[in-house]
C-alpha cells in the first residue's frame, strides 16, 4: 500500500498546489483545519479516485465517503482557492481532485464551466444549486412538523384553541377557529399538539418538550383575548386545547461540513420519531446532547450499539457485554439541551439507548 501511495503521489501536478493557494476553509463554518492533517496511509480510502466530477444528487457526505475512510475528516484534506467565489460551495459539474500537499493528501476544486454561448455578444450561466451536505429531503419535512420548547412551563402562556364554527370540537381546512391568548404577528400560524417529553436518562433533567404540527391557519383578527383564525391546511383534525404559535422561519442550514466535534461529547439516542423500534440509515433520531454540550449542525457522532445483557454462568449475576461501534449520526438541528440528527451509516440495527460519542480521529475509527 505504501509503495502504491508513493507512486500516486508522484503523479500529482505541482501546479495544483499553486492554483489552490494556502487558504483553508471548513465549509463556511469558520473553523481551522487541524495542522497535522491526514497521512496517505491512514485516512484515505484505498480506492479513492484521483478526480471525481460532481453530479446531480451528490451530497457532501457521499463525496467525502468516496475519498476518505472517515467522512467527518473532510476538513482536514479540503483546500480551496481563495479566488473562487464561495469556494466552500460545491456544484454539479465541479471536479474534486486529489493531490500531494507537503507530503499529505489534499483535495482541490476545479469549477465546472457551465457556460453556453448564445451569440458573440452574450453568454448565460445556467443556475446551479450547490450540493447539500446530506439528503436534506429526509429531514426537511421533519423540521416543518416538529419543534422543541426548552421550557415547558412556558406552555401556560401560549394561545390555545377554545372553539370552532357551529360548536364543533374538531375542525379542518376552511373552518373558522377561535383561540384564547396573544398571537404575535399578522400572518400565518400553526396548530401544535404536545408530543414527547425528553428527559436525560441519567439525571432525569427535562431536556425539551416536542410539539407536533397538526395544521396551519391565517390570523384574521384579535378581539380582546380571543384570536379569530381561518384554517388553511391540516394534517390532522384540529382540536380544542391545541396550541397556537406563529410559524417558525426555519430554513434548514445546508452550508455546513460533516466534521467531528471539537470537544468530547458523550450521550445517548433518546427517541425515534414515529415510534420505530429499530433504527436504520436516513432515520431521524433525538439525542440527549445539544448546543450547551458543544454540538453544531454538521457534527458527526459515532453510535455504539449496547452490548447484550447476559447472565454469569457461575454467579448468576447480570452482566452487560461491551458495546460495538455500529453507526454514524450527523446533527442537523441542535437545541440548547438536545438535538435532532440523521443516521448516515448503520452497520447494525440501532436502538433507543445506544451510546453516541465523538469519533476517534485515528485510522481505526472508521466503520468498515
Amino acid at each position: 500500500m505504501k509503495q502504491s501511495r508513493e507512486g500516486r503521489r508522484g503523479r500529482w501536478p505541482i501546479r495544483a498546489a499553486v492554483l489552490l493557494g494556502v487558504a483553508m476553509a471548513l465549509g463556511g463554518v469558520g473553523l481551522g483545519v487541524q495542522a497535522q492533517g491526514l497521512s496517505w496511509d491512514d485516512g484515505l480510502r484505498g480506492d479513492a479516485p484521483e478526480r471525481y466530477t460532481v453530479v446531480d444528487g451528490d451530497t457532501l457526505w457521499h463525496i467525502a465517503d468516496r475519498f476518505l475512510r472517515h467522512p467527518w475528516q473532510w476538513p482536514e484534506v479540503w483546500q480551496v482557492n481563495p479566488q473562487i467565489r464561495n469556494p466552500h460551495l460545491i456544484y454539479p459539474g465541479d471536479v474534486i481532485y486529489l493531490y500531494d500537499c507537503s507530503g499529505r493528501p489534499c483535495l482541490g476544486l476545479e469549477r465546472g464551466q457551465g457556460q453556453v454561448r448564445l451569440s458573440p455578444e452574450m453568454r448565460t450561466i445556467p443556475h446551479r444549486e450547490a450540493i447539500e451536505p446530506m439528503p436534506v429531503e429526509a429531514v426537511r419535512h421533519f423540521l416543518r412538523d416538529h419543534r422543541i420548547i426548552d421550557d415547558p412551563d412556558s406552555l401556560d402562556e401560549l394561545a390555545y384553541v377554545v372553539g370552532g364554527d357551529n360548536r364543533r370540537l374538531m375542525s379542518g381546512a376552511g373552518d373558522r377557529l377561535y383561540a384564547r391568548g396573544e398571537v404575535e404577528g399578522s400572518g400565518r400560524v400553526g396548530f401544535y399538539r404536545v408530543g414527547e417529553r425528553f428527559t436525560d436518562p441519567a439525571t432525569g433533567e427535562l431536556l425539551g418538550l416536542e410539539l407536533e404540527s397538526v395544521g396551519q391557519a391565517r390570523r384574521e383578527r384579535q378581539e380582546d383575548e380571543i384570536v379569530v383564525l381561518e384554517v388553511t391546511s391540516s394534517r390532522q383534525e384540529v382540536r380544542n386545547n391545541d396550541i397556537v404559535l406563529p410559524l417558525e422561519v426555519r430554513d434548514l442550514v445546508t452550508e455546513f461540513t460533516p466534521r467531528a466535534p471539537e470537544q468530547e461529547v458523550e450521550g445517548t439516542i433518546l427517541a425515534v420519531p414515529g415510534g420505530v423500534q429499530f433504527i436504520g440509515r436516513l432515520q431521524v433520531v433525538a439525542l440527549d446532547r445539544g448546543r450547551r454540550d458543544g454540538l453544531e449542525p454538521g457534527h458527526v457522532l459515532m453510535v455504539e450499539q449496547r452490548g447484550e445483557r447476559v447472565s454469569d454462568p457461575r454467579t448468576g449475576e447480570s452482566l452487560r457485554l461491551p458495546g460495538e461501534d455500529a453507526g454514524l449520526v450527523m446533527v442537523f438541528q441542535p437545541y440548547e439541551k438536545m438535538s435532532y440528527g440523521l443516521v448516515m451509516k448503520a452497520s447494525r440495527a440501532l436502538s433507543i439507548g445506544d451510546r453516541v460519542h465523538t469519533p476517534q480521529r485515528g485510522p481505526g475509527a472508521a466503520l468498515r
